[in-house]
């Protein structure tokens, strides 16, 4: 179920290219604060009642709140800008691309977990898969005008990396809250209510040209209440039931999903290595999802039910870094 619901999310969140599409006049900036801004906000509100009564473990926790919100603030100007100036396809693949990697790193410094062997498989298929698909829509736009100079794309490539590294560190905050008792909607309400209010003054001063047709109001409605809401409220369903680092690997399916829309809904070409690039990428999930069976569960080992992974002191086989020093 975890699992399921970090993909539901990855589908919706791979829409957002092609919705952005039908408002060219808006700029990165602006389309990142009206999702995440607004989205933000209607994830507190929603989840108002929740936050009030968990407010006291939420005031234990407020560190990693802060830490939460200070990243969702970052990561859409930070992710949008990096599309802007590197391009769609390289500036998605180094932002989503770096999240797994920087996820792990997180809770191997932060948590003591080591990598499994089932989560490396897994996201060295989902790596090579977004590289390969990178390569292919990348030579596709550079074979044509509007090439970009080596400054934009460096500097792309880097705020790809501050954005992939804000997703992670904001996934495994909402999840460290989560695993400290507090619910899935007190605490993505909480992150993302916070880093919606960062966002206010980004929007304010960059959010007129949303207002200037009712395509480009209708656009950042979508972005707001669709990919970034529902995807988030679905994205928190799962890291209550999967580590982070294995929810920012299944994110590896945003990509792909885009790449595909670009096809079917604004008439670009994707190349046969890009589609061998998808192919990988749901090889990645695949590895990732499918449970691991079991002929012989000794005393003391519980199963979770949202995954069907095996969870005790020893090393769970299936779903990203184990703890380390524990059973």
């Amino acid at each position: 179920m975890g699992a399921t619901c970090v993909l539901m999310a990855s589908v919706l969140w791979g829409t957002t290219g092609t919705a952005a599409t039908f408002a060219p006049a808006v700029g990165p900036l602006a389309i990142g604060a009206v999702a995440m801004g607004l989205g933000g906000l209607l994830q507190a509100l929603i989840a108002a009642p929740s936050i009030r009564r968990e407010a006291p473990r939420l005031r234990a926790h407020r560190g990693v709140a802060l830490l939460g919100a200070l990243s969702v603030g970052a990561y859409p100007l930070a992710f949008y800008t990096s599309m802007h100036l590197a391009g769609v396809a390289v500036g998605t693949v180094v932002s989503i691309g770096s999240a797994p990697l920087a996820s792990a790193l997180i809770e191997r410094v932060v948590d003591g977990r080591r990598l499994t062997h089932r989560w490396m498989a897994g996201a060295a298929l989902g790596l090579s898969g977004t590289v390969l698909l990178c390569t292919a829509e990348a030579a596709d736009a550079h074979s044509g005008p509007g090439a970009r100079s080596a400054g934009e794309t460096v500097l792309g490539v880097g705020l790809g990396l501050v954005a992939g590294l804000t997703y992670a560190l904001y996934s495994w905050a909402a999840h460290r809250l989560i695993s400290r008792g507090v619910t899935s909607g007190a605490a993505m309400g909480t992150v993302f209510g916070l880093g919606g209010l960062l966002l206010m003054p980004v929007l304010l001063a960059t959010g007129a040209p949303l207002l200037a047709s009712w395509s480009n109001a209708a656009v950042g409605a979508y972005m707001a209440l669709v990919p970034m809401f529902l995807g988030y409220f679905l994205f928190g369903w799962g890291l209550a039931h999967v580590p982070a680092s294995t929810a920012t690997t299944l994110s590896l399916l945003e990509p792909a999903v885009a790449a595909v829309l670009a096809v079917l809904v604004v008439g670009e070409r994707l190349p046969l290595v890009g589609w061998a690039g998808i192919a990988l990428v749901v090889g990645c999930l695949a590895v990732l999802t499918t449970p691991t069976r079991t002929t012989h569960r000794p005393r003391g080992l519980t199963t979770d039910q949202s995954t069907g992974a095996e969870v005790s002191g020893l090393a769970d086989p299936g779903h990203g870094p184990e703890k380390v020093g524990t059973g």
